[in-house]
C-alpha cells in the first residue's frame, strides 16, 4: 500500500507542477484582468449596487417553483461549496508555505475573481436548460455547448470529466479528511489517550457523515438548498465572531501584521526569516492557489448551483457571484489569516513546513483557551466542510449526468457517499495535492469557454444597466 501511495504522490506531483505552473497561473489571472477591463471595473464600480441587490435582499421572502431554488438558496449552496476547509486549513497552508505575503496575492486573485465569478454565473443562467426531471441545469458544460455551439460540446465534456473527478477530491477527500483531523484534535485536548484510537474514531465519523450526506443528496437541489440556507449563515457567524475576538485582543498589532503582508508579498524572506523554499514565486503560487481553492472563481463549479435559481435575469443572479467571492475570500479568508499572524509568531508557524488546523486551534486558544479553541475549529470546520461536501455532491451529479445521462446519477451518488470512508482514513497531504491538480485541470476548459463568451457577458451587462438608467429617468 505504501508503494502505491508513493507512486500516486510522485505522479500527481509531476502533473501538479504542469497544471499549476506559470502558464496556468497566468491564464487564471489573465482571465480576471480581461473580464475586469471588458466590464470596465464592474466589480468595483457597481460593488455597492451588487451588495444592495444581494445582501440587501437576503431577508426578503423568496419562493421557487419545482425544479428551482430561490436566488438566496442558489447563493448559499454555492457559498457552502466555497466556504470550506480552504478558508481555514487552506489559509494555514498558504501562510506556512508562502509566507504572510500570500494573503496579498489571495486578495489580488479575489478582486479579479469577482469579475470571473460574475461572468460564470451570468452565463450559467443565460444558457441553462431543463433536464428530463424538469430541473434547471447549467454550468460551463452548458454555456460552452449552447453558447459556442455543438462543435464545442467536447470541451464541455472535458470539463465534466475533470469536474466529476474533482468532486471526489476538493468536494470529498479534503473536506472529510479535515473534519476527522479537527475533531480528533479537539477530542485529544480533552482526552489525550484518544490518540491511540484515532482510526476507530475516523471510521465512526465516516459512517455518521455517510448517513447525513446520503439523505441530503437523495433530496436533490431543493433539499441541499434548504440545508445550506440554514447552515451557511450560522457557521459563518460563529467562526467570524471567534476570529474577531482574537483580532480585538491583538488590535495594537494589526498595523504591523498588515505591514508583514504587504512586505512579504514582494520580499517573503524578510518575513519568513529566509525559510527554505519560501520565495516570491512560492508566495504568489500559494496565494493564488488557495484563493482559487477557496472562492472557486474560474473553476466553473459554483455556476452549476446558480443555474438552478428561480431568477430569470442572468445579470441579477451574476451579482451574487461578486458577493460570493467577497464574503468567502476578502472577509472569511482574511480573518483566518489575520488570526494566525496576530496570535502566533514565526517559530510557531514554522515557515516552510505545511501547517495543519492545529495551528488555527492554537491561535484561537490564545484567547479562548486551548480546549475551547480546538472545539471552535472542530465545530466550525466540520460545518464548513460538510456543507462543501453536499454542494460538491450536486456538482459531481450534474457533471456525470451531462456525460452519461440520468442513469448515472444514482450510481455516482452511491459511490460519492461510500468514498467518505476512504476520505476519512487517507493521507491528508496527498488529498490536498490531488485536489489541487484536479482544480487546475477543470479550470482550463472553463476559462477557455469563458474567454470565448466574454463578448456575451459585456453586451448583456451593458444592456442591463442601460435599461436601468432609462427606467430611472
Amino acid at each position: 500500500m505504501e508503494q502505491i501511495y508513493e507512486a500516486i504522490e510522485k505522479g500527481n506531483g509531476w502533473l501538479n507542477n504542469i497544471v499549476w505552473g506559470i502558464p496556468a497561473l497566468v491564464l487564471l489571472m489573465a482571465a480576471g484582468i480581461i473580464l475586469t477591463v471588458g466590464l470596465k471595473g464592474f466589480q468595483f464600480r457597481k460593488f455597492g449596487y451588487a451588495m444592495k441587490n444581494t445582501v440587501g435582499k437576503m431577508f426578503k421572502r423568496q419562493t421557487a417553483k419545482a425544479g428551482e431554488v430561490t436566488p438566496l438558496q442558489a447563493l448559499t449552496t454555492a457559498l457552502a461549496a466555497t466556504v470550506g476547509t480552504g478558508n481555514i486549513a487552506g489559509i494555514t497552508t498558504a501562510i506556512t508555505l508562502g509566507g504572510a505575503g500570500s494573503i496579498f496575492w489571495l486578495w489580488v486573485s479575489a478582486l479579479l475573481g469577482m469579475a470571473t465569478k460574475y461572468s460564470e454565473v451570468l452565463l450559467s443562467v443565460k444558457f441553462r436548460e431543463r433536464n428530463v426531471l424538469g430541473d434547471w441545469v447549467g454550468g460551463p458544460m452548458y454555456y460552452i455547448k449552447n453558447g459556442l455551439g455543438k462543435n464545442w460540446k467536447w470541451l464541455g465534456a472535458v470539463f465534466c470529466v475533470f469536474g466529476g473527478l474533482a468532486s471526489f477530491g476538493i468536494g470529498n477527500a479534503v473536506q472529510v479528511g479535515n473534519i476527522t483531523s479537527s475533531i480528533n484534535n479537539a477530542i485529544q485536548q480533552f482526552a489525550p489517550a484518544a490518540a491511540e484510537h484515532e482510526m476507530v474514531i475516523n471510521i465512526v465519523l465516516a459512517v455518521i457523515l455517510m448517513a447525513i450526506i446520503g439523505v441530503v443528496l437523495v433530496g436533490g437541489i431543493k433539499r441541499i438548498g434548504e440545508v445550506t440556507e440554514f447552515m451557511v449563515p450560522v457557521m459563518s457567524v460563529i467562526y467570524i465572531a471567534a476570529c474577531l475576538a482574537v483580532i480585538v485582543v491583538n488590535i495594537t498589532r494589526v498595523p504591523a501584521v498588515f505591514g508583514m503582508i504587504f512586505q512579504g508579498a514582494f520580499s517573503p524572506a524578510a518575513v519568513t526569516g529566509g525559510a527554505a523554499g519560501v520565495g516570491v514565486k512560492m508566495c504568489i503560487t500559494w496565494g493564488v492557489k488557495r484563493g482559487v481553492f477557496s472562492n472557486e472563481a474560474g473553476l466553473g463549479s459554483a455556476p452549476i448551483a446558480h443555474a438552478a435559481t428561480s431568477e430569470t435575469n442572468p445579470v441579477k443572479q451574476g451579482l451574487y457571484g461578486i458577493f460570493e467571492v467577497f464574503m468567502d475570500t476578502i472577509v472569511i479568508c482574511t480573518l483566518s489569516g489575520l488570526t494566525l499572524l496576530l496570535a502566533l509568531d514565526g517559530s510557531t508557524l514554522n515557515y516552510g513546513v505545511e501547517g495543519t488546523t492545529s495551528l488555527n486551534a492554537l491561535a484561537l486558544g490564545t484567547v479562548f483557551g486551548n480546549k475551547a479553541g480546538a472545539l471552535i475549529i472542530a465545530i466550525g470546520l466540520s460545518l464548513f466542510a460538510l456543507s462543501t461536501v453536499l454542494s460538491w455532491g450536486l456538482y459531481g451529479t450534474r457533471c456525470w449526468e451531462y456525460l452519461l445521462g440520468e442513469k448515472a446519477v444514482k450510481p455516482y451518488q452511491i459511490i460519492f457517499t461510500l468514498v467518505v470512508i476512504i476520505s476519512a482514513t487517507m493521507d491528508l497531504s496527498l488529498a490536498w495535492a490531488i485536489a489541487d491538480t484536479l482544480n487546475g485541470l477543470m479550470a482550463i476548459p472553463n476559462l477557455i469557454g469563458l474567454l470565448l463568451l466574454c463578448p456575451v457577458v459585456f453586451k448583456m451587462t451593458r444592456e442591463y444597466f442601460d435599461s436601468e438608467r432609462r427606467l430611472r429617468k
